[in-house]
């Protein structure tokens, strides 16, 4: 009896300690100010680029910023926007570009872009998204010149 109780102890803790390895791939900072470029109101990373598959996860360290994806390859279904303040994961599987904003500071120049498996042919779909504010355009042209 107790052999089987330690068995399924052992078992239960080792589900959930291999789980909490999978951790996502890259992890983006929701950033009020970035302590490195002094820019105000961006995401740590702004330019990322992963493989298909691949997981990314968003990390508020101060409240009121979110995700949301503006434009996706075709094939991928937009989650609606993020909760402010909350934790965030997504898993990638469909090649191509991706932009997404904080909705909040949108017009602060809060954007990032994501490529997935080196693919850019919606590239003209991200260059054609009208956003809120001048900075988030200059934003998202510098970045697509960077991919």
């Amino acid at each position: 009896m107790y052999l089987r109780i330690l068995i399924t102890t052992f078992a239960f803790n080792l589900f959930f300690f291999i789980s909490d390895l999978k951790a996502a791939d890259v992890t983006i900072e929701m950033l009020n100010k970035n302590k490195e470029t002094k820019q105000r109101m961006v995401y740590s990373q702004e330019l990322v680029k992963i493989e298909k598959g691949q997981t990314i996860e968003w990390l508020p360290t101060a409240k009121a910023h979110n995700v949301e994806i503006l434009v996706a390859p075709e094939g991928y279904t937009i989650p609606k926007k993020t909760k402010l303040s909350e934790k965030v994961t997504m898993t990638f599987d469909v090649p191509g570009i991706y932009l997404y904003q904080c909705s909040p500071h949108a017009a602060l120049g809060m954007i990032g872009i994501i490529v997935v498996g080196g693919d850019t042919s919606n590239k003209d779909a991200i260059l054609k998204e009208k956003l809120v504010g001048s900075k988030s355009k200059k934003k998202r042209d510098k970045l697509v010149g960077e991919i």
